[in-house]
């Protein structure tokens, strides 16, 4: 049986951390789905079509990666890609106890769907979108932190280019 997971997240903008877990996720999965919450209380930078192109871009060479968005419950989502595993990064203990109630409630939604944590590489422990937007808004460099695509799109925004 075919193993498809499921990778959700706001990528405002996507990160080298966020590629980790897409890579391995790859290695372990046979299909991961990255999808891209359309979160409506939120103010992101990129728009939810800038967020896809960017993560086709990036992932372009893992052949079994698909980019994708959703509005709604992640659960309702797996539902309609028939997808039974939730894949979420974890960098620090903080994140583990607020994915730990998502996952919480996601299992009393469908108890089919599991969900895997997969630890952050060390070097990308620190790193969150938020930290890399407010570097590039002050117009420090994000070469470490980000794909040059992604960094070209920062420095468009912020309007260094």
């Amino acid at each position: 049986m075919a193993i498809k997971a499921v990778c959700p997240g706001s990528f405002d903008p996507v990160t080298y951390g966020h590629l980790d877990i897409i890579q391995r996720a790859a290695n372990v999965f046979d299909t991961v789905i990255v999808a891209v919450l359309n979160n409506t209380s939120k103010n992101p930078l990129f728009t939810v079509e800038q967020r896809i192109e960017l993560l086709k871009e990036v992932t372009k060479d893992i052949p079994n990666v698909e980019v994708d968005s959703f509005n709604g419950l992640l659960i309702d989502y797996m539902k309609q890609k028939q997808a039974n595993t939730i894949v979420r990064g974890l960098r620090a203990i903080s994140d583990f106890e607020y994915e730990l109630q998502v996952a919480s409630i996601n299992r009393k939604l469908d108890d089919s769907i599991e969900t895997f944590f997969m630890m952050t590489n060390n070097k990308y422990s620190y790193l969150s979108s938020s930290i890399v937007k407010e570097v590039a808004k002050y117009h420090a460099s994000v070469s470490d932190l980000v794909p040059p695509i992604v960094e070209e799109a920062l420095m468009k925004k912020y309007g260094q280019i």
